[in-house]
C-alpha cells in the first residue's frame, strides 16, 4: 500500500493534469469530475508557460468548464510546490472572487497529501488572500483596480478581469485595460521573464484580450482557445 501511495506522489508531482483532478476532489468534494480534451490542452499550455517555453498565454473559454480550478488553484500551488520562492499575483474582477479562489488554493496547500507532495513549501503568513512560504515566496490575491503597491510578482494570473454585464460599458472595458497596462504590468518582478496568463470567456472586441492580442505582440504569438478547437 504504501509502494502504491509513493507511485501516485510521483505522478501527482510531475504531471499537472493528473494534480488538477486532485485538487478538483479536494476543493469540489460532492462534484463529479469529468474529464475532457480541453483540460489536456489548459495543463499543457500552463506547464509550457511553468518550464519557460512561453512567458505570454491567453486562454479563452466559456463559463463552468474548471478554468478557474485549473489556473487560479491548482496551477499556483503546483509553482509554490516546485518552487516555493515563486511569487504570484492573482486577479479577478472582484474581491469576493478573488478572495473565494485564494482561500481554494490556500486549502489544497494545508491539505496533507500536498505536504506529503512537496513538504518544502511551508506557509507563514496564512492570510488567505496574502500567504507567503517559508522561502519568500507566495500568492496574493487582488481584484481589478485593486491595490498593488509595494507588490511584485514572477507570475501574473488573471482570471475573468471583466464581469458580463460590464462589457458592455466603454468606460468599464477601458479602465480594465489600462489598469492592466498602466499598473498591473509594472508589478512584474522581471519584464522580460515574468510570466502573464489570462484566462477569460471573451466578451466584446475591445475586452481584454482583444486590447493584448492588439497592443502586445507576444500575447498575439502564444493563445490558446480550447473553446475553439474542432
Amino acid at each position: 500500500m504504501e509502494h502504491n501511495k509513493e507511485i501516485l506522489n510521483s505522478l501527482l508531482r510531475v504531471n499537472f493534469k493528473s494534480f488538477v483532478e486532485k485538487v478538483f476532489k479536494e476543493v469540489s468534494p460532492n462534484s463529479e469530475y469529468l474529464d475532457n480534451w480541453h483540460i489536456e490542452v489548459i495543463c499543457h499550455e500552463l506547464m509550457n508557460t511553468m518550464e519557460n517555453e512561453q512567458n505570454r498565454l491567453i486562454i479563452n473559454i466559456p463559463p463552468r468548464y474548471m478554468k478557474s480550478i485549473i489556473c487560479s488553484v491548482a496551477f499556483p500551488a503546483f509553482i509554490l510546490g516546485h518552487n516555493p520562492k515563486a511569487t504570484i499575483i492573482a486577479v479577478s474582477y472582484s474581491d469576493e472572487l478573488s478572495a473565494k479562489l485564494a482561500l481554494d488554493c490556500k486549502k489544497v496547500i494545508d491539505s496533507s497529501w500536498y505536504r506529503d507532495l512537496f513538504p518544502e513549501t511551508i506557509l507563514t503568513k496564512k492570510s488567505a488572500s496574502d500567504f507567503e512560504t517559508t522561502r519568500g515566496g507566495g500568492r496574493y490575491a487582488t481584484s481589478v483596480n485593486g491595490t498593488l503597491t509595494g507588490r511584485g510578482a514572477d507570475y501574473i494570473i488573471i482570471d475573468d478581469p471583466m464581469k458580463p454585464m460590464d462589457a458592455y460599458s466603454d468606460l468599464l472595458r477601458e479602465k480594465t485595460n489600462d489598469w492592466y497596462g498602466n499598473t498591473l504590468y509594472s508589478r512584474l518582478n522581471n519584464k522580460k521573464d515574468g510570466k502573464i496568463i489570462v484566462v477569460m470567456q471573451r466578451l466584446h472586441e475591445e475586452d481584454l484580450t482583444g486590447y493584448l492580442l492588439i497592443t502586445d505582440e507576444t500575447f498575439a504569438k502564444r493563445k490558446a482557445q480550447p473553446g475553439n478547437r474542432h
